[in-house]
């Protein structure tokens, strides 16, 4: 009798018969570090999804400033909600291109797992801190996360997540490597991967405005001052003429993120379509991303990051206050802390400094 329900090989097949060439197949991918038994009925990108929301570091990111002191205001993002919403526009991009929605949104989910709290000023904290340890950087922290520090299993530390997933959480280590003996290098990740990290700037681009104007240290005038604001201002007064506060600025954070989407996938589709790459290992033989902006959108929002950066991140009712709290971070990486045991056994040549470090991360609240 056959089974009632749709099987994980029905999943694959139709994967293989719906996605584009280039998309990432879970019946593809390169496995995990340790072996374990397929899924009846899940794929492999879909367990990956379920292990890192059923993580400890990922409940813990409802606690982890992005970019306003967690508490400060009832609707303010936090790491936890900024990750929701960049795999929630990683699915929407990735749909569009007939992409992997799996895989993207499981990176997604996954990239910020071992951000420092409080922020900026808390990654720049913990990087001085570490200067004399390696440093500090928070994609790096998020690897060490799922492949060592989360230890939900008896037989081996991590989540023990696919390849892939892992792969696109390594953003700012080049070249990648091939998990085989030769360990081959390439420079590009997976169309997915890819797609999850310009997620994620659409996002902050967006959601840090937003949280800004409602924190009360921007003001639509001095908004006018950036191209991205001001087209979408103008869009959304030319269909909705009458539109006043708070409503207003609700739409252009609504236009903006529709605008990069746009830009993105019509960008993205063209790319890929030239580079006439016809599998995700072809993609990965890439010397630079085929996931894209057009050239003024990129330049339109270089000039908002800057922005950003000028009248947001280091304002000084964002950054007084989270300055205080990473005193706290000083503190902590003076003192000798107890390696917990089952540490230990993950990773004995693990420095005392590095972990009382990465358990304060994980463990924090602020």
């Amino acid at each position: 009798m056959s089974a009632k329900w749709k099987t994980r090989e029905q999943m694959e097949e139709g994967e293989r018969t719906a996605l584009a060439s280039v998309a990432q197949k879970s019946g593809e991918s390169r496995g995990r570090q340790h072996s374990e038994p397929s899924h009846a009925y899940r794929t492999e990108f879909q367990r990956d999804r379920a292990r890192i929301i059923h993580s400890r570091a990922f409940r813990r990111l409802e606690y982890k400033t992005q970019v306003f002191l967690n508490g400060t205001g009832d609707h303010l993002r936090t790491r936890l909600t900024h990750s929701i919403e960049v795999a929630s526009i990683s699915r929407t991009i990735a749909r569009a291109l007939r992409l992997n929605e799996d895989l993207a949104e499981a990176i997604a989910l996954a990239h910020d797992l071992g951000h420092s709290p409080f922020g900026h000023s808390g990654e720049e904290m913990l990087a001085e801190c570490m200067r004399d340890h390696d440093g500090f950087d928070h994609n790096r922290q998020s690897v060490r996360v799922v492949e060592l520090l989360e230890t939900p299993y008896p037989n081996f530390p991590g989540l023990n997540l696919t390849f892939e997933v892992r792969e696109g959480l390594r953003k700012h280590e080049r070249p990648y490597r091939f998990p085989t003996p030769a360990e081959k290098e390439y420079d590009c990740p997976s169309l997915e991967g890819q797609v999850a990290d310009l997620a994620d700037e659409i996002t902050y681009y967006s959601h840090d405005l937003d949280d800004a104007l409602d924190f009360e240290i921007l003001t639509p005038a001095r908004l006018e001052e950036n191209e991205v604001w001001r087209n979408s201002h103008r869009a959304v007064l030319a269909r909705y003429r009458d539109t006043r506060e708070p409503e207003l600025h609700k739409l252009i954070i609504r236009d903006i993120i529709d605008r990069e989407v746009h830009d993105l996938v019509a960008t993205s589709a063209e790319s890929i379509g030239e580079s006439g790459m016809q599998s995700a290992d072809d993609v990965r033989q890439q010397t630079a991303p085929l996931i894209r902006y057009s050239d003024e959108l990129a330049e339109a929002n270089r000039a908002l990051r800057k922005f950003l950066y000028q009248n947001v991140y280091y304002h000084p009712r964002v950054a007084e206050v989270n300055q205080r709290a990473c005193e706290m971070l000083r503190r902590v990486s003076k003192r000798t802390l107890p390696i917990p045991i089952d540490w230990a056994k993950a990773r004995c040549d693990e420095s005392r400094r590095r972990a009382c470090i990465a358990q304060f991360v994980i463990t924090s609240r602020e």
